[in-house]
């Protein structure tokens, strides 16, 4: 390509030499940012399958597309920098500095993240769907927390301990704490049964 490129600014005058060195560069940014474009239109299309095959909620998608929009078009950025001829130290200084405040900032939120990977797993493994009767587990022999789960979402699953929506008690617990526990599920009618009140005794 290099040689291409010089066998055409030296065949060319000097008046369009001049405009070729301003017009293949920019040329080269246009196609990154146009592959970066076709990249992220892929990315949104494997999205909306795995939205549509694992049930996942919308807000799980949108985090996993800006997470992907930020590496590409970071990536995009630094190469159309170095097209334009931008110094490769400048570039690098710029990269491990962006790469520190992530580390930083990655293990400075690690068990918000977490949640939010215990929350994609939920999903894609079925663990348990809202309307499930749930336990989390002490250890064998000792009862846990339970309830109906009512809502998943990034980082906490409510369960539903007593009563109902409007007038009972809920159980806001961190998704990654269904990981970390052995997790009882009821199925069919037994699932009624086990949220069901205690009977009263009467005097």
């Amino acid at each position: 390509m290099n040689k291409l490129f010089q066998t055409l600014h030296d065949f060319l005058p000097d008046w369009a030499s001049d405009w070729l060195d301003i017009l293949v560069p920019l040329a080269e940014v246009a196609l990154i940012g146009l592959g970066a474009w076709l990249v992220m239109r892929v990315a949104h299309m494997a999205a909306r399958r795995l939205t549509s095959a694992y049930s996942l909620p919308v807000k799980v998608a949108s985090l996993f597309l800006r997470a992907v929009a930020s590496v590409v078009y970071g990536c995009a950025l630094l190469w159309a920098l170095a097209r334009l001829g931008v110094s490769g130290s400048v570039l690098w200084g710029a990269f491990t500095g962006f790469a520190t405040v992530g580390a930083v900032a990655f293990f400075a939120a690690w068990s918000v993240l977490s949640n939010l990977f215990c929350a994609l797993l939920i999903y894609i493994t079925r663990a348990f769907r809202i309307g499930d009767v749930v336990e989390l587990l002490e250890s064998g022999d000792k009862p846990g927390v339970k309830g109906r789960v009512v809502e998943i979402n990034l980082v906490y699953t409510t369960l539903l301990e007593s009563g109902d929506v409007d007038s009972g008690t809920s159980l806001q617990l961190p998704n990654s704490l269904f990981f970390q526990r052995t997790l009882r599920r009821w199925h069919g009618p037994s699932a009624h049964e086990a949220i069901a009140p205690a009977p009263q005794n009467r005097v």
